[in-house]
């Protein structure tokens, strides 16, 4: 059992920044990719940003060159910073982690909200 715990949503002004962290009970060794996922009110979730274990990362297109997901494995830790933001990243932010071992785990979920 991995347990992920989110920290650093919270209210911000558009334009504005924040830096969400992902803490995992496993080594980041352990782990091959952590990944940033969202949910709007009525929406799907959808994925936001990855990086698997050697440090390559991937984003969804509308957060592109505004968003930067990090790994830090001295402190298990994933961040996702998060620049230029708009009141369409409203939504729940869930890190997510596909460890070695198998099986998919999700964190409980941070609140980004952005207002206008």
């Amino acid at each position: 059992q991995v347990q992920l715990v989110e920290s650093g949503g919270g209210l911000v002004q558009a334009g504005g920044s924040l830096r969400l962290s992902c803490a995992a009970s496993l080594s980041m060794i352990d782990i091959l990719r952590m990944a940033w996922y969202r949910q709007a009110p009525g929406k799907p979730r959808e994925l936001v940003a990855t990086i698997n274990n050697a440090g390559t990362t991937n984003y969804t297109d509308p957060v592109k060159g505004r968003f930067t997901i990090s790994r830090d494995n001295a402190k298990n830790t994933v961040h996702l910073q998060m620049n230029s933001l708009k009141p369409e990243d409203t939504a729940v932010y869930y890190c997510n982690a596909w460890p070695r071992a198998g099986g998919r785990y999700w964190g409980q979920g941070t609140q980004v909200t952005v207002s206008s």
